[in-house]
């Protein structure tokens, strides 16, 4: 069974950082090393948007130009895990951040429960 767990949402102040951490249960590591990973947040009466990812394969990135320069998407394959490293943090930045996984093989798509993140002062 494929689980997701996100965490390390909160409160921060503009200009401050976070570090978002997502889990991911139910794949051995060499499926999980070529999965696409991706970030994803939803505000407040708006759609959901990508803000980052891993393409299959799982080398490759690309981010929302927003984030661009300020967010940084890793991986540590042996953890299976993915991280969304988050500074100098704007309140429009401020969101529901979505982990998702789409398993390389079989094509389906996970998704976990996600984590709150406000920026404001």
């Amino acid at each position: 069974q494929v689980r997701l767990v996100e965490s390390g949402g909160g409160l921060v102040q503009p200009g401050g950082s976070l570090r978002l951490s997502c889990e991911v249960a139910g794949f051995n590591e060499f499926t999980f090393s070529r999965a696409a990973v991706s970030w994803y947040r939803q505000a407040p009466g708006k759609e959901r948007e990508l803000v980052a990812e891993f393409f299959s394969g799982g080398t490759s990135t690309n981010y929302a130009p927003s984030v661009l320069g300020r967010f940084t998407i890793s991986r540590d394959n042996a953890e299976n895990t993915v991280y969304l490293q988050m500074n100098s943090l704007k309140p429009e930045d401020t969101a529901v951040y979505f982990c998702s996984v789409r398993h390389p093989l079989i094509g389906a798509d996970y998704w976990g429960q996600g984590t709150q993140v406000t920026v404001s002062s």
